[in-house]
C-alpha cells in the first residue's frame, strides 16, 4: 500500500481553491442594487404610473435591464416590492417619531414629513390592483409592520400630552399626507413642488394644537406661491391642457 505523505493532506488543503471573501460584499451590492430599483421605481411609478417603462426605471437605478429582472423577475413583483418598501419606511418613521422624547406634537410634524417625502398618495393608489394586503405586509422587512397602529399610538401620545386637539384623529394625520403627496394638476408646473407640500405641512400640523397653545414659531419653508404666480399656473395649465386635445 502506498503510504501517504504526512504532507499530503496540508498539500491537498493548499490546492483547494481559497474561499473568496467576495460573496458578503456581493451580497451587500445585491442589497444595494434593490434598494436602488426601489427607490427608482418609486419615483418614476409617481410620475408616470404602473406602467412606466421598465427601462426608464433601471436607468435612473443606475443597472443594468437584468439586474433589475434578477430583483423583480416580473412587474408585478416590482409593484408589490415598492409598495412594501413604502410601508417598511413609514412604519419606522413612526417608530423613529413615537420612540423620541420631546413636544409630541413635534415628533407628530417629524413623522409626517418623513412619510410626506415617501410619495406614499403618489405611488400607493397607482399600483393598487397589483398585489393583496396579505401579499403586501407579508414582504415588509425586519419587524416592521403595518404602521397604522404604530402612527395611531404616535397620536394618542400628542392627545394626552394635550399638544394635539383632543378631536384629532388617525384619519386626519394620513389622509392629509396623501392629498399632499398626490400630484398636482399641470405636470410639474408648481414651482419645487416638494418643498411646496412640505411648506403646507407645517402649516396643518400647527392648526392641530388645541386653542390656546402658544403661538407656533415653525418656519414656514418651500415657495410662496403668492396670487400673481398661481395665476400665471393656471393659465400655463390651462393652455397646455387645451394644446394637448387639439
Amino acid at each position: 500500500m502506498e503510504k501517504k505523505s504526512p504532507h499530503s493532506s496540508v498539500c491537498a488543503l493548499r490546492r483547494r481553491p481559497p474561499v473568496s471573501d467576495d460573496a458578503p460584499r456581493m451580497r451587500a451590492d445585491a442589497r444595494r442594487n434593490r434598494e436602488q430599483i426601489l427607490r427608482a421605481a418609486r419615483e418614476v411609478f409617481a410620475d408616470q404610473g404602473p406602467d412606466a417603462p421598465l427601462d426608464e426605471i433601471a436607468r435612473r437605478a443606475g443597472v443594468g435591464i437584468a439586474t433589475l429582472y434578477r430583483r423583480f423577475p416580473t412587474r408585478p413583483d416590482l409593484c408589490r416590492g415598492v409598495a412594501a418598501e413604502v410601508f417598511t419606511a413609514v412604519d419606522a418613521a413612526a417608530r423613529h417619531a413615537a420612540e423620541t422624547e420631546g413636544d409630541p406634537a413635534d415628533a407628530l410634524r417629524r413623522f409626517m414629513h418623513a412619510a410626506l417625502d415617501l410619495k406614499i398618495g403618489s405611488v400607493v393608489p397607482a399600483l393598487l390592483g397589483h398585489f393583496t394586503a396579505d401579499e403586501l405586509f407579508g414582504r415588509m422587512h425586519g419587524d416592521a409592520a403595518d404602521p397604522v397602529e404604530t402612527v395611531d399610538r404616535l397620536l394618542a401620545r400628542g392627545r394626552a400630552a394635550g399638544a394635539i386637539r383632543p378631536d384629532v384623529v388617525f384619519g386626519d394625520i394620513v389622509l392629509m399626507i396623501i392629498r399632499l403627496t398626490r400630484p398636482l394638476p399641470g405636470g410639474g408646473r408648481i414651482p419645487d413642488d416638494d418643498a411646496l407640500a412640505h411648506r403646507q405641512l407645517d402649516l396643518y400640523v400647527d392648526g392641530l394644537r388645541p386653542s390656546g397653545s402658544p403661538r407656533p414659531t415653525t418656519a414656514l419653508g418651500g415657495p410662496a406661491v403668492d396670487a400673481a404666480a398661481f395665476t400665471h399656473i393656471r393659465e400655463r395649465v390651462i393652455d397646455d391642457a387645451r394644446a394637448a386635445v387639439d
